[in-house]
C-alpha cells in the first residue's frame, strides 16, 4: 500500500470512528463539542493518551502483563469459575434453563438482570463452563464497575485476569464503550442494561448505553433472568451465603432487525433496551412463579 492509499484509509478508520463517538455521545446527551476532548486512542492504551486529570482511571500495564495476559487470563478464569461452580452447585441450589438457547458463536451479548457482584461469574458459568476450558474464546467480557473491580492492586489485576472492562465511576464511559466495541465481535459479552444491582430483586428499567453497542456490532443478543442471587450475596456482604435457591434462565434470541433502519439516536438505543428488557422481565417472573411453586411443593410435604 503505497503512502497516499495508507492516508486515505486512515481517514477513512477516523471518519467511522468518529461517528461511532458522536452517536454515543447523541444517546448519552453529551454535547456533542465533548468529542474534541475525549476522545480515546483507537487501541485504548497509548501510552501517550494523558490521563484524567480527576477522578480514578483504570490501571496501566506494562509490556511483559500483555504478553502473558491470553495465558494468565485463560488459566485465572477457569479456576475461578471452577471454585464458584462449587459455590453454587455444591453449595447452593442452582437450576440452568435454556442453556441451548445462547450456543457458541463469537459476537453473542448476554443481557442479564443484576443482583449480585457474582451475576457475572454466574450467567458465563451457566452459559459457557465447561467448554470454555477447550474454547477460550467463550469466557465472556465483562463491563465492571471500578468502584467495585479495581478498589485495589490485588482485584485489579484479578479483574484484568477475568476480562473485564473498567468502567468509572459515574458511568457514561466513551472509553469503555469503545473497548466494548472493539472485543465483542470476536467473542462474548455479559452486561447488566440496569447499570446498577437491584435493592428488591425487581428488574429495573435498562439504559440506553447498551442499546449503542448493539446498534454498533449487530450482535445475537440473549435475554439472561436471574433470581435468588441477592438472598446469596447481598449488597454489603463480601462472602456468599450457602443453602440458597438460585435460577438462571435464557431466552431465545432478541429479534432487533427492525430497529437497525431507524436512526441511532437514544430513543433508537432506548427502544432496543426496552425491548431485551421485556424479554428479561417475561423470564424473571417465570423463575419466580417457579419458586412459589417450589415453595408450596415442600410446604405440603412438610404438611
Amino acid at each position: 500500500m503505497d503512502p497516499e492509499e495508507a492516508g486515505l484509509e486512515s481517514a477513512r478508520c477516523r471518519t467511522s470512528e468518529n461517528r461511532l463517538i458522536a452517536g454515543y455521545y447523541a444517546i448519552m446527551g453529551i454535547p456533542t463539542n465533548a468529542l474534541l476532548e475525549k476522545q480515546p486512542s483507537q487501541s485504548g492504551r497509548d501510552s501517550r493518551t494523558p490521563e484524567p486529570k480527576s477522578g480514578r482511571h483504570a490501571p496501566r500495564r506494562g509490556k511483559l502483563f500483555h504478553l502473558l495476559w491470553p495465558v494468565t487470563s485463560y488459566v485465572v478464569t477457569n479456576v475461578t469459575v471452577t471454585l464458584l461452580w462449587l459455590v453454587f452447585f455444591v453449595f447452593n441450589r442452582t437450576v440452568v434453563i435454556g442453556r441451548r438457547n445462547v450456543g457458541e458463536e463469537r459476537n453473542t451479548l448476554l443481557l442479564s438482570n443484576h443482583q449480585s457482584m457474582l451475576d457475572s461469574f454466574l450467567v458465563g458459568l451457566g452459559a459457557f463452563y465447561p467448554q470454555s476450558w477447550l474454547k477460550p474464546h467463550l469466557i465472556p467480557w465483562n463491563p465492571a464497575a471500578a468502584e467495585n473491580f479495581y478498589k485495589n492492586p490485588l482485584l485489579a489485576w484479578l479483574a484484568e485476569n477475568w476480562k473485564c472492562i473498567w468502567v468509572r465511576e459515574g458511568r457514561r464511559d466513551l472509553h469503555a464503550l469503545h473497548r466494548m466495541i472493539q472485543v465483542l465481535p470476536r467473542g462474548t459479552m455479559t452486561l447488566f442494561p440496569e447499570g446498577t444491582r437491584s435493592r428488591d430483586g425487581s428488574v429495573g428499567p435498562g439504559r440506553p448505553g447498551p442499546g449503542l453497542l448493539i446498534l454498533a456490532t449487530r450482535p445475537r443478543v440473549i435475554p439472561v433472568a436471574i433470581d435468588g442471587m441477592r438472598a446469596v450475596l447481598p449488597i454489603g456482604r463480601y462472602l456468599p451465603r450457602i443453602f440458597k435457591r438460585i435460577a438462571v434462565s435464557f431466552g431465545s434470541p432478541v429479534d432487533y432487525t427492525d430497529l437497525l433502519a431507524m436512526p441511532r439516536t437514544r430513543e433508537t438505543a432506548q427502544a432496543v433496551i426496552d425491548r431485551v428488557m421485556a424479554a428479561i422481565r417475561v423470564q424473571h417472573a417465570e423463575l419466580r412463579r417457579r419458586r412459589r411453586c417450589d415453595v408450596a411443593a415442600v410446604d405440603e410435604a412438610r404438611g
